[in-house]
């Protein structure tokens, strides 16, 4: 079984359609469904099926699904094993980061770690919480630089992680004058602008308001990303709970206000996640080592904001 067949496998199996799989895999939509012929003549099994809904693994495709992650996951290995016996000061790495960090907190750090490594070959990808999960899994990746999102769900046993900062929740605002703070229930009443259900962002302000015993927030608008919410409240569209190293800019140029946010989720941890392996490539072994205090909060959760706010219903 050729390690590119069984990744074909893999993404059809998880896009459920041969379009998307070939989009991901950059190939003809007619060569994805020939290697995923060839790997049933193979194997003497059908491994899909149609229905309403997409493509299905039959019961010989669901049971090839974990071996062909475990064969891939090897493969892997046994390249960074290989690696490993060269010379410490090669290699290459490839980041993932939400754009929001790769942006406020990545550039410095990544500066400063590849003029320490000037022999590496460093890549960087932006994507979403769950996007960057599954490049993990699949070795697109070698690390992805998040947020945490707790209660989502099992842990994936194939990644470690690392907090690396917790990053302060602040609620943000059109500029005003007339109030300073704020408790959740009133909050429960006023008109936010959020990410779509599922992004880490939404998930954060959704537990937020279930920790304190309240309904989700009611929505002005969902948006599809940080800067998007950003300019919505600054026109007046309704309020925002982010993390603040994402509105920081926006907060400097004075274009929205802050108050700490009054719920029991203060901060987000900032994560770092990676692959288990049996031997990590070396380029990210000393990664690994290498983070440290760089990636310190913007500020404590606790400082008060710079400017009162006035809130819309």
């Amino acid at each position: 079984m050729h390690p590119r067949l069984l990744k074909t496998f893999l993404t059809v199996a998880r896009t459920r359609n041969v379009t998307r799989a070939a989009a991901e895999v950059n190939l003809a939509q007619s060569s994805v469904s020939d290697q995923i012929q060839a790997l049933e003549a193979e194997l003497g099994a059908n491994l899909f099926t149609r229905s309403r809904q997409g493509l299905e693994l039959t019961p010989a495709g669901e049971a090839l699904k974990p071996y062909a992650e475990q064969l891939l996951s090897l493969g892997d290995e046994a390249r960074a094993a290989i690696d490993a016996t060269r010379s410490e000061t090669a290699g290459s790495l490839s980041i993932g980061a939400l754009e929001t960090i790769a942006s406020a907190r990545l550039p410095e750090w990544l500066a400063d770690f590849r003029a320490a490594h000037p022999d590496m070959d460093i890549r960087l990808k932006i994507a979403g919480s769950g996007e960057l999960r599954r490049k993990l899994g699949e070795g697109e990746i070698d690390v992805a630089f998040c947020f945490d999102r707790p209660g989502a769900g099992e842990a994936d046993e194939r990644l470690a992680r690392r907090v690396v900062a917790a990053e302060p929740l602040v609620l943000i605002a059109p500029p005003g004058e007339n109030r300073t703070d704020v408790g959740l229930k009133e909050l429960a009443e006023k008109r936010f602008v959020a990410t779509g259900t599922g992004c880490v962002y939404r998930a954060m302000v959704d537990r937020a308001f279930a920790e304190a015993g309240l309904d989700g927030p009611r929505l002005a608008a969902e948006v599809g990303s940080i800067d998007a919410i950003a300019g919505m409240v600054a026109a007046g569209a309704g309020l925002g709970v982010v993390p603040r190293l994402a509105v920081a800019a926006a907060l400097d140029r004075g274009e929205v206000a802050e108050i700490a946010w009054p719920g029991l989720v203060r901060s987000a941890e900032l994560v770092m996640i990676w692959r288990r392996r049996r031997v990590q490539p070396p380029a990210l072994k000393r990664l690994l080592a290498a983070v440290g205090e760089n990636f310190a909060a913007v500020r404590p959760a606790d400082v008060r904001p710079r400017h009162a706010v006035s809130f819309l219903s």
